[in-house]
């Protein structure tokens, strides 16, 4: 089989190659990372690895990406010829892929995605048994040669509107607040579901980028970079609305802006829903991730919460929520998690629907809790384009510089380094070919001073960011 975007005379090489291996899932560029025959053979290896534990069953999904038709018609083909039942529900959000094998209990799980990275690129997020495929068990699957089985089918199962009703009951049970409301589904994969959930909500909301469109083209799907909130800020003020959600490339990650059109932050969000949620359920656990402002972590402590703190990554959230019993839990990138929200996956459609929830029982606009929050200044997450090989080893580099000097280095946290200004953080992306930082600051003469130093130990290891 021809690789996809390949040349009818290229060879292919490995099934998947070693650098599309990422810590949570598997992300590259089709034609040159894997291809449909990549896809049959990871599909081929996880059906080896579910039939050992005794598992037959399989939800398969896709995103709205150019080459994910081909790579989940593949991955299906591996998984049914490696001797499992394949449900496969067609395009949505990986949050409805998600909901469909917690309601229908089926043994796991498989989504084509590559997320909110560029549009170039795909990937899988992969589940088995309730449990995330991640770290050193993703390599192993990857790695073993997978056995063919009979007993194997491919079954059509949609989910769209079954998790569309889910959604309108949630709505319902947060006592259907009537707000006005914009949507950004950014031309991905949650759109669908979108154009069937919006209508039966109470209120006035208004879809924007609502077209699956796999190039792209209003912006970039990823709602934690401010310019691509633009749109949307723009869309709530024109309209005089209360509120504004942004959903990335896969519908599992959330952005929001107020009425004003300004930014809350996913850390920010985190804590309205953590008010909210120790108003009913007192001495909660809230999980959280490194990156996040002590505003945060000091907020659900003084509410009569129990704050911990997660390494960051999607997957490492959840594990630690669920090992800590945590209510409620999120990443600075934008997942949250909710301990009663189809097994406890991260879905960014939920959490929209219980913000308004939120909003409603505050009985104050979003603005007004932006603004009651205590005064720090900090910057968005940082992210700086790094060599694969070398973004793990430049967060040693920096950290040894700083042994004894305020820096503060967990290999699963990151460095964080406390100064009188306040804190910078440094980290290897799990995700991208990329370091992650965050800086926070009593004041902004502070905050750029931090921002300062993080440059300037970037550049000590001879990476120079565009900005900081």
């Amino acid at each position: 089989m021809r690789a996809l975007g390949a040349s009818p005379g290229s060879r292919r090489g490995a099934a998947i190659s070693g650098a599309a291996i990422r810590a949570y899932d598997i992300r590259g560029v089709p034609g040159r990372d894997f291809d449909e025959d990549g896809a049959r053979e990871l599909g081929l290896s996880y059906a080896t690895a579910a039939r050992e534990r005794g598992l037959k069953r399989i939800g398969v999904g896709r995103d709205g990406r150019l080459t994910s038709p081909a790579l989940e018609g593949g991955l299906a083909a591996g998984l049914a010829a490696g001797g499992l039942e394949v449900m496969r529900i067609g395009l949505g959000p990986t949050p409805m892929l998600g909901f469909a094998a917690w309601r229908r209990q089926w043994d796991g799980a498989v989504m084509v995605t590559a997320s909110h990275n560029p549009p170039q690129e795909n990937g899988f997020k992969l589940m088995l048994g309730g449990e995330r495929i991640c770290g050193e068990a993703l390599s192993t699957l990857v790695s073993r040669p997978g056995r063919t089985a009979g007993g194997g089918r491919i079954v059509r199962a949609p989910a769209r509107r079954s998790y569309a009703a889910a959604l309108t009951e949630a709505f319902a049970d947060q006592g259907a607040p009537a707000f006005a409301a914009v949507w950004d589904a950014g031309a991905g994969a949650a759109a669908p579901v979108l154009r069937l959930l919006l209508p039966r909500l109470a209120g006035r909301h208004t879809l924007i980028h609502g077209v699956v469109d796999g190039h792209f083209p209003g912006h970039h799907p990823d709602p934690a970079v401010a310019a691509n909130l633009q749109d949307l800020a723009g869309e709530v003020r024109r309209r005089g609305c209360d509120v504004g959600f942004a959903f990335d490339g896969d519908g599992d990650r959330l952005g929001v802006v107020d009425e004003e059109g300004d930014i809350l932050w996913a850390d920010q969000l985190l804590l309205l829903l953590a008010a909210d949620l120790l108003a009913r359920r007192p001495g909660a656990a809230v999980v959280a991730d490194v990156k996040s402002s002590r505003v945060l972590f000091e907020g659900v402590e003084r509410l009569g919460g129990r704050a911990v703190v997660a390494p960051s990554g999607y997957a490492l959230v959840r594990e630690v929520m669920r090992r800590e019993g945590a209510a409620l839990a999120g990443e600075l990138s934008g997942h949250v998690f909710f301990e009663d929200g189809w097994g406890g996956i991260d879905d960014a459609l939920l959490a929209a629907i219980r913000t308004l929830g939120a909003l409603k029982r505050r009985g104050a606009s979003l603005a007004d809790f932006r603004r009651s929050l205590p005064a720090t200044h900090a910057s968005p997450e940082l992210r700086v384009a790094c060599p694969e090989a070398r973004k793990r080893a430049i967060v040693c580099e920096t950290a040894a510089r700083f042994a004894g000097k305020g820096g503060v280095f967990d290999a699963a946290l990151g460095l964080r380094v406390t100064t009188a200004d306040g804190w910078w953080l440094l980290r290897a992306s799990g995700t991208e070919p990329k370091l992650t930082g965050r800086c926070e600051a009593s004041s902004r003469d502070g905050l750029a001073r931090l921002e300062r130093a993080l440059a300037e130990q970037l550049s000590l290891s001879g990476i120079e960011p565009e900005r900081l």
